[in-house]
Formats: structure tokens, C-alpha cells, sequence
């Protein structure tokens, strides 16, 4: 692929081996080039530097005696990147997807090269830029990760050997991580195994595309500091042969042999070591792990650790402001107790969102759980999932296992149950159908449709098909972005259901109060503070979500609450200042100070 005519400067990664994968020989980078460079990876090295900087008496920068101001740094940039978008929006569908990754790579290797410039970028641009920083393109960029990371030298975080590493290896690794590579600190982790990344399954190794979006939304959206995020790989092999046997795959050529008691004691390692390295407060997000580990993971860990799963809590709590602000759009449902949900998908996304929704249902009624749960309805790849079936079921699905009748296909299940709403998790693309759509809308003025499978390729419908079906009359939301769509004379802007909105308010409101755990509680604060972001405006095009231009302020709006609420409860670690939201505000980093 011709990914690279847009770059400008390739670095290397630190000599260290914590920052390989396990099978890379400690004195090369990740992928067996050279590794000259040792300084700490948020060295802002440019031209632009000082005259008697480091830099420049290392002679690592021309002796020039003018200094490049940073709004000049960051309008060379948008300009290099803005020659890219408009390639995309000229070429070929092969070319597209070609001229995407070298914009993703072109943005990776800046936030190597010079991090205030690259982030001063993507705050300034975000709604155009966040696409080829995470989703979708991101997606395409763990597929081809030596391509895309390995040829430009990116640094990638931490990777963790998940069959010859114990706590104080892992220790070890963390501590010369923040001697060498942070800015004094960890604060925030995202974590992954590579086993279930977005709805691409298992990419082993390849998946740190991941945790590195992550934190940089993080940054982004919420203003945690950069120079204080670590992505992390937990590398357990990959049992998929055309990943794992490439020549170019950098991870443990294995296949997943680790038994459940071995995974969970190298997440007790982990955990611990992260803990003791940098302090109990330490915010630690779960990412793509896969359904066998995923619930259990956040269950032993949720009570005892900083931390939470965001394809289980912060999808949920995304969904469920997206579900409050469609009750100010919907006049026959006023109420989630009122709605009958049928959700396609029963992994982590779709029983997460299932058990949020039943969350809210009894804040605000004070039912039963049972009675929380019998409006909720799950399909899996056996069909609807029903009392008949509860012998076979995983522990998760069992709550939503009804005496209903059965049905095998989305469609049946629909005809059956005339739900109200329908949400897909599924990563199967166009399983939302025109008779599905068509027959919700006989029934229902304004029917839910949510396709928030990702990326893009993976979505249940697209947009314009959802309105196209409905007449106009569903209220739509995706995972991935889809561009306005004009029906009957009207334009809908399809709202994006982006985990984006919420993780990195969730983050910063427990980092600062130092909260002792974040609970179900806080997803869903997280999500009626988003909702309540949502204009009018927006919600009369259809849209049940703030632009991302706003994101900034619904981040500090979350953290507050979330932050006021750990205050209130009594597991903030952190003395209550006089005012929570301007805490919020002095903590959060910005490429403008």
C-alpha cells in the first residue's frame, strides 16, 4: 500500500524492551528498526526549538536562529492534512481507504514527533480529524499495523508478555516506564488483549491501535495530560493463523493457550503492579477484551481498582443518553419502562447497554429487577435468547431470558415482539432490513433504530437506508459517522453514538476526586449529563447527540458530576474543593497553555 507520501519524519521507538512486544529483540524497535533515540517519548524536539535548547546543541535540529511559533507548527499541519481529505474525497474506493491510513499515520507519527502541535490539531478539528485519530479508520489501521505503525517507528506503548511475565516483571517493566517515558506519572491506562478489537475480532498484538486512540481522545476530549497516558497490550497470542502468521506480526506467534485461572492471574499482576507503581487512584480502562473475560474481569476488579470496561459501561452509558434525549423526540413513549428493546448482539456491547437500561429503569421507577429486565429482549446467533434456552446460556444473558415464544432471525423477533426500539451490536452489516424497519414503523410513529456496530463496513444499516425505510420518521443513531441525509424535504443529522462523549469525562471526574472505584452509578450520571448537553436544534434535526465540537465542555459538564457525586458518597480520595467544576477546569491539560 502506498501509505507513506504524506509523511515528513519517521522516528524510532526507545531501545527499551518494555516498549515490544515480547518476540522483538530488546535493542531494536518494534519492528526491527534501528533505535537511536533515548529520549522520553513526550520530547518535543523541532525545529522550532530554542536556540540553546538540548536539541540544538545535540544538533538534532538546524542552528537557525528563528524559532517557528506553534500556531504556525499547527497551520502547516492542517494544511498537509486538509490535502489529504481532499484526495479521500476525490478518490476511488480502493484509494480512499489507502489515503485514509496515510492521513491516520501521518496524525500518529506527529503526536510522536511534536505532541502539542498534534494535539492542538485534533482539538482545533476534532469532528473532521476524529475518524482517522479512532473510529473507523482506526480499525483498518490495526489490520495492517506493521504497514501502518511499524514502517513510520511509532512508539505504541507497553506490551506485556501474557506466558513469561509475573508482578514483579511487570513492575519492573512499568518502572522504567515512568522513569524514562512519562512525564513524572501514569494517571490513565487503557488496556487491551487484542481478542475482540471493534468488530474485526481477534488481531492479538496488532490491536494496541486501540488503547493509543483511546488516550488520545482522552487528551483530546477530556484533557488528560498525554505525557501521563500509557497504553498497554496484554500480548496472549492470537488464534487467528492469517494474523498471527504473517511475517510482519510482531506479537507472540501463539495461539491463545492460557487457561482462565492463568489470564485472570496475569490481570492480578497486572492490576497490582500498575497500583503499586502509580498509586492506588490510578485510572485504568478495559478495552476489546474478549466476552469470555470481559464480565468477569470488570466484576473481580470493579470493586477494588480505579477502573471500568468501556465496551461494557461506557457503550452503555453513550447509549442510554442517546435513549434520554429520543424521549424528547418520541410522543408515543415517554418513559425507557414504556420501551420494549429487541438488541441484536448478546456480548459485552449489547448486555452492557441491556443491563444500564434496566439500571435507569429502576433509579427511576424503584422496580424490581426482574420488572427492570422483562422489556428487554436479546437475539445471539442462536436466535432470540428465551426461557427455553436458559441450560445453555452464558451467566449474562440469563436476566434477559423470557417466556415469550422463540424466533431464529432479527425479523421473527421483531414480528414477535413489536418492539419499539431495536440497537445493533452485532458487527453484522445490513442486518437492519427494509422489512424490519418497515414493520417497526407500521407500528410506531417514531421507532428507534441504533446500528452502532464498528466500523463502518460493520454497521446493521446505514443511515440513509434507515430513514429511507421509516419515511422519514425513525430516530437514528450509528457507532460509526454517517453524513446527513435529506428526506421528504428535511435534512437529519444522524447522531454518532461515541464512546468519546462519555469515557473521558468518566476519567477525569474520578481522577479528580481520586475516586476509590467508579460504579455502575456514574455511567449513568455520565449519561443524563450528556443528555442534557443536547440543544433543541440539534434534537428537531434528529440528532440525539452535542456536536463534537462541544466535547471539551461536555467532558468537564460529566466530570463535575461525576467528581461532585464521589464527594457525596464518600470514596473520593481527594480533600472537596469549593468548587468542583473549576477543579474540573485546573485539571485538565491543554496544547494552548
Amino acid at each position: 500500500m502506498k501509505l507513506f507520501t504524506a509523511l515528513t519524519l519517521l522516528i524510532s521507538l526507545s531501545s527499551t524492551s518494555s516498549f515490544v512486544p515480547p518476540t522483538t529483540s530488546p535493542s531494536r524497535s518494534l519492528f526491527g528498526l534501528p533505535s537511536p533515540l533515548s529520549s522520553t517519548r513526550f520530547d518535543n524536539s523541532s525545529p522550532s526549538a530554542p536556540p540553546n535548547s538540548d536539541a540544538r546543541v545535540k544538533g538534532e535540529v538546524p542552528p537557525m536562529g528563528n524559532v517557528i511559533e506553534p500556531e504556525v507548527q499547527v497551520e502547516t499541519a492542517w494544511r498537509r492534512a486538509e490535502t489529504i481529505l481532499k484526495a479521500i474525497e476525490k478518490a476511488s474506493p480502493n484509494e480512499k481507504s489507502d489515503l485514509e491510513l496515510t492521513l491516520y499515520q501521518t496524525l500518529q507519527t506527529l503526536s510522536f514527533t511534536s505532541p502539542s502541535t498534534f494535539y492542538s490539531l485534533i482539538t482545533l478539528h476534532l469532528p473532521i480529524l476524529m475518524p482517522y485519530v479512532y473510529t473507523p479508520v482506526v480499525g483498518a489501521a490495526c489490520v495492517n499495523w506493521y504497514e501502518v505503525a511499524g514502517h513510520a517507528g511509532i512508539n505504541t506503548g507497553l506490551y506485556v508478555d501474557g506466558f513469561n511475565s509475573n508482578k514483579q516483571s511487570i513492575i519492573t517493566q512499568l518502572k522504567d516506564y515512568k522513569q524514562t517515558k512519562s512525564a513524572g506519572g501514569v494517571d490513565a491506562i487503557v488496556v487491551t488483549d487484542g481478542e475482540r478489537i471493534l468488530g474485526l475480532g481477534d488481531l492479538g498484538a496488532n490491536g494496541m491501535g486501540i488503547p493509543c486512540g483511546k488516550l488520545h481522545l482522552y487528551t483530546a476530549c477530556g484533557g488528560v495530560d498525554p505525557g501521563k497516558c500509557l497504553p498497554v497490550t496484554l500480548d496472549c497470542g492470537c488464534n487467528v493463523e492469517e494474523i498471527r502468521e504473517k511475517e510482519t506480526y510482531a506479537g507472540v506467534k501463539s495461539k491463545r493457550t492460557l487457561t482462565t485461572e492463568q489470564f485472570d492471574k496475569l490481570v492480578e499482576n497486572f492490576m497490582e503492579a500498575s497500583m503499586e507503581v502509580f498509586g492506588r487512584e490510578v485510572l485504568i480502562q478495559f478495552e476489546d477484551f474478549g466476552n469470555g473475560n470481559a464480565f468477569r474481569v470488570l466484576e473481580d476488579w470493579q470493586p477494588k481498582s480505579t477502573c471500568f470496561n468501556d465496551d461494557i459501561q461506557g457503550t452503555a452509558s453513550v447509549v442510554l443518553g442517546g435513549l434520554i434525549s429520543s424521549l424528547r423526540l418520541t410522543e408515543e413513549v415517554t418513559s425507557l419502562k414504556e420501551h420494549k428493546f429487541v438488541f441484536l448482539g448478546a456480548g459485552e456491547a449489547g448486555v452492557g447497554i441491556a443491563n444500564l437500561i434496566a439500571y435507569a429503569i429502576r433509579a427511576e421507577t424503584g422496580c424490581s429487577d426482574e420488572e427492570s429486565y422483562k422489556n428487554i429482549h436479546l437475539v445471539d446467533s442462536k436466535g432470540l435468547v428465551s426461557k427455553s434456552r436458559t441450560s445453555e446460556l452464558a451467566h449474562h444473558k440469563l436476566p434477559y431470558a423470557h417466556d415469550v415464544g422463540e424466533a431464529t432471525t432479527l425479523e421473527e423477533a421483531v414480528e414477535l415482539l413489536n418492539p419499539t426500539a431495536i440497537i445493533g451490536v452485532s458487527a453484522q452489516p445490513q442486518t437492519f432490513t427494509e422489512n424490519v424497519i418497515k414493520h417497526m414503523t407500521k407500528n410506531h410513529k417514531n421507532p428507534i433504530v441504533f446500528a452502532l456496530s464498528n466500523p463502518t463496513s460493520k454497521a446493521e444499516c446505514t443511515a440513509e437506508q434507515a430513514y429511507k425505510w421509516s419515511s422519514g420518521n425513525c430516530v437514528f443513531a450509528s457507532g460509526s459517522p454517517f453524513a446527513p441525509v435529506e428526506i421528504n424535504g428535511v435534512t437529519k443529522i444522524p447522531g454518532q453514538g461515541n464512546n468519546a462523549y462519555v469515557f473521558p469525562g468518566i476519567g477525569l471526574g474520578a481522577l479528580t476526586a481520586g475516586s476509590e472505584s467508579i460504579s455502575d452509578n456514574d455511567m449513568y450520571i455520565a449519561a443524563k449529563s450528556l443528555s442534557e448537553t443536547v440543544a433543541q436544534d440539534r434534537l428537531d434535526a434528529g440528532c440525539l447527540y452535542p456536536p463534537l465540537s462541544d466535547i471539551r465542555d461536555v467532558s468537564k459538564k460529566i466530570a463535575t458530576d461525576i467528581a461532585t457525586k464521589a464527594w457525596e458518597d464518600g470514596i473520593a480520595r481527594h480533600p472537596k474543593p469549593a468548587d468542583v467544576r473549576k477543579a474540573v477546569e485546573d485539571r485538565m491539560w491543554s496544547p494552548f497553555d
